[in-house]
């Protein structure tokens, strides 16, 4: 990568990691389902009117929707409004790694490199060390939660590579066709419908900022130049500048709320990230793979989603 391709991915990261901060501080009283509702609205509106579908079929795109969107982000989302700090909901969904190739194991009988297995280790007991050793203001629902949104990508990233749907902008705003209404329909469910009228009319400046960041700069204009990185740079250059993103997140969230990590926090942290760092290593002897199976690691750690 240039120069020029290495700031550009740095700074798509840098918005994704900020991403997670700006979510909290615009939450407000908004119920997390409705305001994760809002976000995709967003997305889907007006771009699902100038940007092409994808040559996939509708059960795929509502199949990635459903995970990738609606799974990942309302468990996110409603684990930040249990108490998950920002920093610590950026670091935890990158789990998502460990879980995709944990699944692609099972489901696509993708057997993982000695590098993989050695990362979905060194990762998972990353993440025992964050949960064991997490601070009293980070409660173990709010943990649980959001494992569940990145249990939730990594099934999606597994739809997605058995599917060969191709990823992009385009995938990122018709898949999201599914995830207004369902959201909208939960949070009835969960927090009632006198809550969600609340919430609407607590709908204030702040979440609409929060709102227009997120699914705005994020998702669209994130991906976009996301994408773009991965067109013109082999996916081994760009994917590992999105780990950059809990560390923006977690230096945020410090810097801005005060949400300091203790030392479990930080070390189950390392680990976690080294962790993906190794699964993401090849092995130097490999043959070169298909052009797709190099997006693999892409569609595991790209946030679109972020």
């Amino acid at each position: 990568m240039n120069r020029r391709d290495s700031l550009l991915a740095a700074l798509v990261a840098s918005v994704w990691g900020f991403n997670f901060v700006v979510i909290d501080w615009g939450m407000g009283d908004v119920p997390p389902l409705l305001f994760c509702a809002v976000r995709f609205l967003l997305v889907l509106v007006p771009a699902v009117l100038v940007v092409r579908r994808p040559q996939v079929s509708w059960r795929t795109l509502a199949l990635v929707g459903a995970t990738m969107s609606l799974g990942q982000f309302g468990f996110l989302y409603v684990a930040m409004a249990a108490g998950l700090p920002p920093g610590l909901a950026a670091l935890v969904l990158q789990a998502q790694v460990v879980f995709t190739i944990v699944i692609a194991a099972g489901v696509l009988r993708e057997r993982p490199t000695t590098a993989q297995v050695a990362g979905v280790l060194l990762g998972t007991l990353g993440l025992v060390v964050v949960s064991v050793g997490r601070g009293g203001h980070v409660p173990l629902t709010a943990l649980a939660l959001c494992l569940l949104g990145a249990l939730s990508w990594g099934i999606g990233n597994v739809v997605s590579r058995a599917s060969g749907v191709p990823g992009g902008l385009g995938l990122t705003v018709w898949s999201a066709v599914v995830v207004p209404v369902p959201l909208v329909a939960l949070s009835l469910l969960v927090d009632g419908p006198t809550a969600v009228v609340d919430g609407l009319a607590a709908f204030g400046w702040q979440a609409a900022v929060s709102t227009v960041y997120t699914a705005g700069l994020a998702s669209l204009v994130g991906y976009g130049v996301f994408n773009t990185l991965l067109g013109r740079n082999p996916s081994a250059a760009v994917v590992p500048w999105v780990l950059l993103a809990p560390v923006v997140a977690t230096a945020s969230a410090w810097a801005l709320l005060g949400q300091a990590p203790n030392a479990a926090e930080s070390a189950g942290g390392l680990l976690l990230v080294g962790g993906v760092l190794v699964a993401l290593r090849r092995p130097r002897t490999a043959a070169r793979p298909p052009r797709d199976a190099q997006r693999a690691p892409e569609r595991a750690l790209s946030s679109t989603r972020r």
